[in-house]
C-alpha cells in the first residue's frame, strides 16, 4: 500500500505541474516566450504573442505576425472530449510583410473571420472574407483533419486587385464570381459542382504595348466554367467571349490519375494578345479544332487548321506531356501570311505544302522525314532593294524551293533544291549535328546570267557561273569554291574572314569578254588572290604567258610605219594588285623579245573610281609614254611619243593610243 500511495502521490504532483504549466498565468507566462520562439522560427518573422491565455475551457491568443498583420483565436473547449467553438481572425494589412512566409511577392490587404466547431474527427470551419475586394463566404468540413467537403461563394472579386496581391501587373481587368458546391471532395469519391464567371472583363491595351510591344484595339472578354465532379468524372464546358478570340472546350476529365477525353475550339483574331503568355512575337489570326484523348502516359491530340490560310491536319502523341510522334499536313499555307505572324518583313510572297512524319519526337532519338516545298514563290523585289540599299533596283525574281529531311537522333540530313531566275543551288546533304550545332554541306551553284546580278555587283558582265564545294559551320567557318571559269579554272577557300583563291589557265581574252572591256589581249593567267574579309586587305600576284594582241590601231599603225609587227610577239609577265578597302594599288610587266609594257603602282578608287596611272611601252627600243588621270568612266590621257616616229606617223600613232585608253576605261 506504501508503494501504491507513493505512485498516486507522484502522479498527482505531476499532474498539478502540468495543469501549472499549462492551465495556469504563470504556466503561461512559461509557455509564451516558448511557443513565440518556436512561431518565429518557422515563419522567420518577427512575429510576437500579445495575446496568450489558455485554461481547462478556454482560450485566447492574439499572434502578431507583423506590425500590419495580425491573427486572433478565441473560444472555448472540453479538454476530456475534445469538442471545441473558437472564433478566429486574421487582418492582413500589408502583405508585401509576408512575402518570404509566402515564398511569393504578395501587394494589398485582406482580411477573414469565422468560427470553428467540432472535434479533432469531425470540424466545420465557416468565415467570410473581403479577399480581392470581394463578398465571400465558405464553409469547409475536415474529417479527420483532411477537407472532405467545401462551400464557397465568391461574389465581385477584382481582378486587378487580385493580379495585384500576387504580385503581378494589371494586364486585364474583371469582376469574378466563384460559385464552389462539394460535398465530396475525397478522391475517387468526388461529388460537387464549380461555376465560375466573369463580368466586365477588359484588357490594359497600354500597358500590353509598352511591355511587349503589342498593338490591341479596345478588348472586352467573359469567361463562362462549369464543371460538375462525380466519383473521379468531372464533366465540363469552358468559354472564352472576346472580340480577339474565342475559346471553347468540353468534355470529361479524370484528375488522378489524369485522363482526358475533350473537344476544344480556338478562333483568335489576334495572336499578338497571348504574348505575355508565349514570350513569342506572333500575330494575326488563327483558327483550330480537335479533340484530346488519353492520359499522362499516353495523350492522343489531333487538329485541323486554317493557319496563314492553309489547310493543315496533325496528329500529336505526348508520353508524360512531352511530344512522342508527330504528324502534321499542310497543304496551301500562304508565306507571305507566315512572314505576316512572325512579325518578320514581307521578304516574298509564295505557296508552302509541308509534310511530317516524325516517329520519335523525342530529342535524343529523333526518328522521321519532313518534306517542304514552296511552288509559284516571288521575292519583293523592292522591299529587297530598299533593305539592302542597292543602288539599282533588283529584277523580278521568281523561285521554288523543295527541301527533304531526314531526321535520325541527334542528326539532321536534308536535300535542298532552289531555282530562281536569277540562280539556283542544289544542296544533297546538308547535315546539322544537333549536339554542337554544327553544320555541313555540299552545294552546287549555278548562275546562267551574271549581268542580272548587276542590281548587287553594279558591274555588268557577260555569260554565266556554276561552282561547286562545301560548307561547314562549326567552331569556324569553311567554305570550298571550284569553278570551270575564263577557260581555266579556279579554286577558292573561305576560312572564317581569310579568302584564297588559286587561278589555274584563266584566259585573260575570256576575263575581258565576261568584263565588257575591249578584247585586246589574249594570255594564259595563273596566280593567287587573297584577301581578309573583316580588314578588307589582300593581294593579288598572278604571272601571264603566251600573250598575243589581238588587231588594233596603235599597233597596226607601228606596224605601217615599219618599226614592229607586234602582233608577232609573244608576251609574258606578271601583274600584281594590292587591296586596302576601296584602295587598290596595281602594277604590271610585260615583256617580249623585242617590246615590253609597263605600269608601276598604278592608283584605283573602287568607289570614287579614280585613276592616277603612268604607262611605258617600248617598241623595238622606241620608247612610248602616257599617262592616265581622272576617272575610269571618262580619264584624261596624255601621251608622250618623245623621239618615237617624228614623223606624221607619230601623230597618229598619238591620236589612236589616246583613243584606245579612254575606250578600254
Amino acid at each position: 500500500m506504501r508503494v501504491v500511495a507513493i505512485l498516486l502521490g507522484l502522479t498527482a504532483v505531476v499532474f498539478i505541474g502540468l495543469y501549472t504549466l499549462a492551465f495556469t498565468s504563470l504556466g503561461n507566462s512559461i509557455m509564451e516566450p516558448i511557443i513565440e520562439s518556436k512561431i518565429r522560427q518557422e515563419t522567420k518573422l518577427e512575429s510576437k504573442l500579445t495575446t496568450f491565455s489558455l485554461n481547462m475551457s478556454s482560450l485566447e491568443i492574439v499572434l502578431e505576425l507583423t506590425p500590419n498583420n495580425r491573427v486572433s483565436l478565441d473560444g472555448n473547449y472540453s479538454l476530456f472530449s475534445q469538442v471545441f467553438t473558437i472564433n478566429y481572425e486574421a487582418k492582413l494589412d500589408q502583405l508585401s510583410d509576408l512575402n518570404e512566409l509566402a515564398g511569393a511577392p504578395l501587394i494589398g490587404n485582406f482580411s477573414a473571420q469565422g468560427h470553428i466547431q467540432g472535434d479533432m474527427d469531425l470540424m466545420d470551419i465557416d468565415g467570410v472574407s473581403d479577399i480581392a475586394k470581394s463578398q465571400t463566404s465558405y464553409h469547409v468540413t475536415l474529417t479527420d483533419m483532411q477537407a472532405t467537403s467545401i462551400i464557397a461563394k465568391v461574389q465581385k472579386a477584382d481582378l486587378l486587385t487580385l493580379l495585384g496581391m500576387l504580385g503581378q501587373k494589371p494586364y486585364a481587368s474583371a469582376q469574378i464570381d466563384l460559385d464552389i458546391d462539394f460535398k465530396n471532395i475525397t478522391p475517387h469519391a468526388l461529388d460537387g459542382v464549380v461555376t465560375l464567371q466573369t463580368h466586365k472583363g477588359k484588357i490594359d491595351a497600354k500597358l500590353m504595348q509598352s511591355d511587349f510591344n503589342v498593338s490591341l484595339p479596345e478588348t472586352a472578354f467573359s469567361l463562362n466554367l462549369d464543371a460538375q465532379l462525380s466519383g473521379d468524372d468531372v464533366d465540363y464546358t469552358a468559354r472564352l467571349d472576346s472580340n480577339l478570340a474565342k475559346i471553347i472546350s468540353s468534355g470529361k476529365v479524370i484528375p488522378e490519375p489524369l485522363a482526358l477525353d475533350v473537344i476544344y475550339v480556338l478562333d483568335i483574331q489576334e495572336l499578338a494578345v497571348l504574348k505575355p503568355i508565349t514570350q513569342v512575337n506572333i500575330r494575326g489570326p488563327l483558327r483550330l479544332n480537335g479533340t484530346a484523348k488519353g492520359n499522362k502516359e499516353n495523350l492522343l491530340i489531333d487538329g485541323k487548321s486554317d493557319f496563314s490560310g492553309s489547310d493543315t491536319a496533325f496528329t500529336l502523341n505526348l508520353e508524360e506531356f512531352a511530344p512522342r510522334s508527330i504528324k502534321a499536313n499542310m497543304k496551301n499555307l500562304k508565306l507571305e501570311k507566315v512572314l505576316y505572324m512572325l512579325e518578320m518583313p514581307h521578304y516574298a510572297d509564295g505557296v508552302l505544302w509541308l509534310d511530317a512524319d516524325i516517329t520519335d519526337a523525342r530529342s535524343t532519338k529523333l526518328k522521321g522525314n519532313i518534306t517542304t516545298s514552296i511552288k509559284n514563290g516571288l521575292v519583293d523585289s523592292k522591299y529587297v532593294t530598299k533593305t539592302y540599299e542597292f543602288k539599282s533596283e533588283m529584277p523580278r525574281t521568281a523561285f521554288d524551293l523543295k527541301t527533304t529531311t531526314l531526321l535520325n537522333a541527334e542528326m539532321i540530313d536534308t536535300q535542298v533544291t532552289l531555282n530562281t531566275t536569277l540562280a539556283s543551288i542544289v544542296m544533297q546533304k546538308l547535315r546539322f549535328d544537333m549536339r554542337d550545332a554544327s553544320l555541313d554541306t555540299d552545294y552546287k551553284l549555278s548562275v546562267p546570267n551574271l549581268d542580272a546580278l548587276f542590281f548587287a555587283t553594279q558591274r555588268h558582265i557577260r555569260g554565266g557561273l556554276v561552282a561547286d564545294g562545301k560548307f561547314s559551320q562549326a567552331k569556324d567557318m569553311d567554305l570550298t569554291v571550284h569553278s570551270n571559269i575564263a577557260s581555266g579554272t579556279l579554286e577558292a577557300k573561305l576560312h572564317n574572314d581569310d579568302f584564297r583563291a588559286e587561278l589555274k589557265g584563266l584566259k585573260t581574252q575570256s576575263i575581258l569578254h565576261m568584263l565588257l572591256y575591249p578584247e585586246i589581249f589574249d594570255s594564259s593567267l595563273n596566280g593567287t588572290f587573297v584577301y581578309n574579309l573583316l580588314a578588307q586587305k589582300g593581294e593579288l600576284n598572278a604571272a601571264l604567258a603566251n600573250g598575243v594582241f589581238s588587231k588594233n590601231e596603235i599597233f597596226s599603225l607601228i606596224k605601217q610605219y615599219g618599226v614592229l609587227d607586234m602582233y608577232e610577239e609573244r608576251f609574258k609577265g606578271d601583274v600584281n594588285a594590292k587591296i586596302n578597302k576601296e584602295f587598290i594599288v596595281a602594277s604590271l610587266e610585260l615583256l617580249s623579245n623585242k617590246s615590253s609594257i609597263k605600269t608601276q603602282n598604278t592608283k584605283l578608287n573602287s568607289k570614287t573610281k579614280a585613276i592616277d596611272s603612268n604607262l611605258d611601252l617600248v617598241v623595238n627600243n622606241n620608247p612610248i609614254s602616257a599617262s592616265i588621270r581622272g576617272t575610269t568612266d571618262a580619264p584624261k590621257v596624255s601621251v608622250d611619243l618623245e623621239k618615237f616616229m617624228k614623223s606624221k606617223a607619230g601623230d597618229a600613232v598619238k591620236q589612236e593610243v589616246n583613243k584606245f585608253l579612254k575606250g578600254f576605261f
